[in-house]
């Protein structure tokens, strides 16, 4: 795509070595020893000669006998290994040439050199034995992912694919549902289209005029992959070939994170032969590169050694399950051609997961990077102070955050900003790390890496405000490792408070210390009902709720005496129930469920050996109920203990709206709901009377109120003697209320 947004900036250490990526033959050497060189006599020094002579005489017969060195592996032959007098078979197979970009490889004869003089290949004094060759991957050429050019072809355009299951053989289900498993997207699908595809052509119309420098630097375009599947790999790796002009593209670094699938494995075979599905198949492609990592390091260290090894100007990362457009490149190259401090980053269109289409995204619905307070990248729309500067859609623009799959940056500046933290885990945090310098896979370590990662974030970058980021993780900070390095990184460079960050690269971020209000929000009616909501995404776009007002939101729950942790979503489905404990991970997950819940059930040891957890009528006796809601003190043995709970609340912001992190409540003349703030007021700004507890939609001048059975939320006319119009946040703040103009 040529519409851009124009980044925050990065840097690179290469601080480890590549790995290799040939395995080299190995072949044994003659050693060379001196004689020591002293004055003796004349018969010591021939009693020294007399060995030195004959081992001489040794090595030179040695060397003139039969040859067995290994020539070069012959591609299109694989080799089985026989046994006794015959020695090695050979089994010659047809050559199948993989249609695509560059030149194929070339079908060579012969495989055993035969003695001029022997006659059966089998025996005689004179005949050498065969040699072994270097098996090589065989693929189908008949499977449709090789075909190129066939306009008919599924998937062709960016077309959708779309596949009955109900129409396969048991085999095919099969392998349509182990796709599924393995990648969280549709193989089966993409096995049908080729790596060759075509794309719409549909771009913006001013793109199509878009002049760029004409000395544009070359680029490193790095890969990291770990298990991708075959299709969609080279899928990525082709359109990278295929559509960047040859001058730009310096090389393609394909990272592989120590994958164990067979078709991007090393399979080592006999000896120091081995057989690559991918080495063998980019072996066509000399600008293609492949790294192995020799353990699983994640995302973050793979970029690392990809970076360490490229030679191009520029860097560009991409992920392993992306296509390119037709002149993708050219204005990111630009961007920094222009100015080497800018980090760029395409706009990202969608492939569908499950038919393959591609979704191509008009220039003025780009959006820009942001972030919440558990330190998540979200997207936004451009701000208006942003918008009115724009000329044209295509026009690049400022983002306060990146979101780190696809960008591209100057190697040399990407260094110059210590790259990413190597203290990183896995993924997670770096695009943000990257973000603030700049200003303008199934893990099962132990280790919750994200928040290991966050921490580390929060501690170099985020000054007084990382405070709210602890919050939400109930301030349970853990060992994030040493980070003086990155602190005196930062001080190195020179770079501003996070207060200068938010007030001029990110002023349209909530700040919660810049809140009126914030926690519970009662009704002052019969019942004592508050405002409640699930915020997971799935939840959003539905009705507010009301439920008991409990003062303790919930996630995960310990029992200290068996140090197993219990997952239920409470409610009146899940009566009676019994629940299995599970062992603690203290990674969320799907044991981070009992948010609100409804029910007037409490969780019930059942220890009397059943060894079961249950929901049962709270009886409000203690005994297998004693619940204690509190984290990281201790309590008598057999109490539940909560763990890893983020805590949210509602909070009234400056700007009129209802959160709860980056959900707010939205009044569009139905229901009343929840749904992500979109920080340009409208049906999500209220008018909130700390006096009356009134809360007055400022769109529709409607007061917000609460059914007389507690059931629903209502929007009516407003009633000064309405009790159910009244509402009471627990804590408000008057002088910020006066501050911000709210009174």
């Amino acid at each position: 795509r040529r519409d851009l947004r124009d980044w925050s900036q990065v840097g690179l250490h290469p601080r480890e070595s590549a790995a290799a990526v040939a395995i080299e033959r190995i072949e044994e050497r003659p050693i060379h020893g001196m004689l020591p060189a002293r004055r003796r006599s004349l018969v010591m020094k021939l009693v020294l000669l007399v060995p030195a002579v004959w081992l001489i005489a040794l090595f030179f017969f040695a060397s003139n006998g039969d040859d067995t060195h290994i020539p070069p592996v012959p591609p299109e032959e694989k080799f089985k290994v026989g046994e006794g007098d015959e020695g090695v078979a050979i089994e010659k197979k047809e050559i199948k040439v993989v249609q695509g970009f560059g030149e194929p490889l070339k079908p060579k004869e012969d495989t055993v050199e035969e003695e001029e003089n022997g006659k059966d290949g089998h025996g005689g004094d004179n005949q050498k034995p065969p040699v072994l060759v270097k098996p090589v991957f065989t693929f189908d050429a008949d499977s449709p992912i090789y075909k190129k050019g066939d306009p008919n072809q599924d998937g062709e355009a960016g077309k959708a694919v779309k596949v009955d299951k109900d129409k396969l053989s048991a085999e095919e289900k099969k392998k349509y549902d182990q796709g599924f498993t393995n990648n969280a997207f549709n193989q089966y699908a993409s096995d049908l289209i080729s790596i060759h595809r075509s794309l719409p052509a549909n771009v913006d119309e001013e793109c199509k005029t878009e002049k760029y420098l004409s000395d544009l630097p070359d680029t490193s375009v790095i890969v990291c992959f770990h298990n991708e599947a075959w299709s969609v790999l080279l899928r990525t790796v082709h359109s990278v070939i295929e559509r960047t002009p040859d001058a730009l593209l310096k090389e393609v670094i394909l990272v592989d994170d120590f994958s164990d699938m067979e078709h991007t494995k090393r399979v080592f075979i006999v000896i120091d032969y081995s057989a690559e599905p991918l080495d063998e198949y980019m072996s066509q492609y000399p600008k293609v590169r492949i790294l192995r990592m020799e353990k699983r390091e994640g995302l973050i260290r793979a970029r690392l050694r990809g970076a360490a090894i490229a030679k191009g100007k520029v860097l560009t990362y991409l992920d392993s399950h992306c296509e390119c457009m037709e002149g993708w490149i050219e204005p990111l190259l630009d961007r920094i051609k222009r100015d080497p401090t800018t980090v760029v980053c395409p706009v990202i269109d969608v492939i569908d997961d499950n038919t393959f289409e591609y979704h191509y995204s008009k220039a003025y619905f780009t959006n820009v990077g942001g972030f919440d307070w558990s330190l998540q990248f979200n997207w936004h729309a451009i701000p208006e102070r942003d918008r009115k500067n724009r000329k044209r859609a295509i026009d690049p623009v400022r983002s306060p955050t990146m979101a780190g799959g696809l960008f591209s940056i100057d190697r040399a500046y990407f260094e110059k900003l210590g790259t990413y933290d190597p203290g990183f885990d896995i993924w997670g945090g770096e695009n943000l790390e990257l973000s603030f310098k700049r200003s303008p896979y199934k893990w099962r370590t132990g280790v919750n890496v994200l928040k290991k990662n966050s921490v580390r974030l929060a501690e170099v970058w985020l000054d007084e405000y990382k405070e709210y980021y602890y919050e939400r993780i109930n301030n349970q900070i853990g060992d994030f490792g040493d980070i003086s390095l990155r602190k005196a990184l930062r001080d190195k460079l020179q770079c501003k408070s996070f207060k200068w960050y938010l007030d001029n690269i990110f002023p349209e971020l909530f700040v919660p210390g810049e809140s009126i209000a914030k926690g519970e929000v009662r009704n002052l009616g019969e019942g004592g009902k508050c405002l409640d909501a699930q915020i997971q995404r799935r939840q959003k776009n539905k009705a507010l709720s009301l439920y008991p007002c409990h003062g303790q939101g919930g996630n995960q729950i310990r029992n200290e005496a068996s140090g197993n942790c219990v997952d239920a979503a409470v409610g009146e489905d899940a009566d009676n129930k019994p629940v299995s404990p599970y062992p603690c991970h203290d990674q969320g997950g799907n044991q981070v469920r009992n948010e609100g819940g409804g029910s007037k059930q409490c969780l019930d040891w059942a220890s009397h050996g059943s060894n079961r957890l249950g929901l049962y009528w709270c009886h409000n006796q203690g005994g297998n109920q004693n619940t204690v809601l509190v984290y990281c003190k201790k309590g008598a043995i057999g109490s539940w203990f909560q763990r890893e709970r983020r805590v949210t609340y509602w909070m009234l912001s400056k700007d009129g709206e209802i959160r709860r992190d980056e959900s707010c409540v939205d009044y569009a003349g139905q229901d009343v709901m929840i749904f992500g703030c979109h920080s340009m007021k409208g049906n999500q700004e209220w008018k909130y009377d700390h006096q009356t507890g009134r809360m007055l939609h400022a769109v529709t001048n409607k007061c917000l109120e609460m059914s007389k059975d507690g059931s629903r939320l209502l929007m009516h006319a407003c009633d000064s003697s309405n009790k159910y119009q009244q509402w009471r946040f627990k804590e408000y703040n008057e002088a910020k209320a006066k501050q911000y103009g709210a009174l």
